[in-house]
């Protein structure tokens, strides 16, 4: 494991993705951790504050983590990497296991919020480097792959979860037995993705396409002392918040809109709202990230942000009067949300090039763990100041839509300030030279 495993004669690059997948897919099963909260607030005797830590706890490890072990992760390869997230991730369920069986809460937020939380972070980052010095021709669409399927890993992980807990039971030994086998089935399924990722033995895996390491290059340490990466962690940071205000509350949200209108939303039609975001969350990962590699990084922003902005105002002018027109715009957004986290990478890939841009991507991903607070916060506390002064219906989201818009517009102006790096940022060509080539085969 202390040594990238590198590719064969004739190894396809097609084999990488799916490595990646069985990771990203795996780790996914975070956003399904509501269907653990219901049974833990019941069998611990918890309330929705305290079921939710667990969750809380592993969304900021995953941005610490990715931002600290980053360089680590470039130093030591995707194997390694993968190795460590299979480990803490599955050992996070396992704890968890003991933690619920002896009714032992603080074990569950150590093993699935901490333990995990590491484990997320670090399988997140793992094959983004290696996924672009593949596919230097198509990086979006590569790293589109992966990153759709931390989108799509609950669309698996919530009915399975959901199935576990109706045959073991809602009990202490019932969601013991759940987390145990979540953690057996995630180490074997990660495995695959261990055996199976290589880097390629030049830097041309496609003889006729371009090089990794073409173009500028930059190190992690001097990446973040320039203005360009914090334009980019303000543009990932407005566009997450503006998607995470909608998918936090999705379900009461779609409901509180349309309580007053001939026909409501009922708990069912607002739960299958909820599984429309998720699809329109993994679809947009690998459709709008793949879109960028053909219309470039700084276009594809300018969508996100510029029309997302559009989005919000719909739904806070009109959204309460047409069910379709709220859905559709909701949609959209979530598909910005999406493609966001799976664009950005190859968009680091453009101004500070392959050298280290996955340690780069685990320090910008701190953007992520600043607006999973800042989201549900502006929208929950607005929403319960608002329903204390006695409103109700749409009217309880109509000042947070409004700041979600000017978010989307700062991120908009971030955007329009990225210029390439400046010169002196550059790594010298033979020590860029000697890296890459410590990572080829003897």
């Amino acid at each position: 494991m202390s040594s990238p495993p590198v590719a064969p004669e004739g190894w396809s690059r097609w084999l990488v993705p799916p490595a990646a997948l069985s990771v990203h897919l795996s780790i996914g099963q975070a956003y399904a951790w509501s269907v653990f909260k219901p049974p833990l607030e019941s069998a611990l005797h918890l309330d929705g504050t305290q079921s939710a830590l667990p969750f809380q706890l592993a969304i900021v490890m995953l941005g610490l983590s990715a931002a600290f072990g980053g360089t680590l992760v470039e130093r030591n390869g995707p194997r390694w990497a993968m190795t460590v997230s299979l480990v803490c991730f599955s050992s996070g369920f396992l704890l968890s296991a003991l933690g619920a069986g002896t009714k032992q809460y603080w074990l569950i937020v150590l093993g699935y919020g901490f333990v995990g939380g590491i484990g997320l972070g670090i399988g997140y980052i793992s094959p983004v480097s290696t996924l672009i010095k593949w596919f230097p021709d198509r990086p979006g669409m590569a790293t589109g792959i992966a990153i759709m399927g931390f989108g799509g890993g609950a669309l698996i992980a919530s009915p399975w979860s959901a199935q576990m807990l109706a045959s073991f039971g809602g009990d202490n030994d019932g969601i013991a037995l759940a987390f145990l086998a979540h953690g057996l089935s995630y180490a074997v399924f990660m495995t695959l993705g261990v055996l199976l990722v290589r880097v390629p033995r030049t830097e041309r895996p496609v003889p006729s396409g371009p090089s990794a390491f073409e173009g500028v290059q930059v190190s992690a340490r001097s990446a973040v002392r320039t203005p360009q990466f914090w334009c980019l962690w303000i543009v990932l940071c407005m566009n997450v918040t503006a998607g995470i205000g909608i998918l936090e509350k999705a379900a009461p949200m779609i409901t509180d809109f349309f309580v007053d209108s001939p026909a409501p939303v009922s708990a069912s039609a607002a739960a299958g709202f909820v599984a429309l975001l998720s699809a329109a969350n993994m679809a947009g990962r690998i459709g709008w990230s793949s879109t960028s590699d053909l219309i470039g990084r700084k276009n594809i922003y300018r969508l996100y942000l510029g029309v997302g902005a559009l989005m919000y105002l719909l739904i806070a002018l009109f959204g309460d009067s047409s069910k379709p027109l709220f859905v559709l715009c909701a949609l959209v957004i979530l598909s910005f949300y999406g493609g966001g986290f799976a664009t950005v990478p190859a968009y680091l890939k453009d101004l500070f090039g392959t050298y280290q841009v996955g340690a780069i991507h685990g320090r910008l991903l701190t953007a992520w763990s600043t607006a999973g607070v800042l989201g549900p916060l502006i929208v929950n506390w607005i929403a319960d100041r608002q329903k204390e002064a006695g409103k109700h219906g749409s009217s309880l989201y109509g000042l947070s839509f409004g700041i979600m818009i000017g978010l989307l517009v700062v991120g908009f102006v971030a955007n329009e300030l990225v210029r390439p790096v400046h010169t002196r940022h550059h790594v010298p060509a033979p020590r860029e030279a000697a890296d890459a080539q410590r990572q080829q085969p003897a």
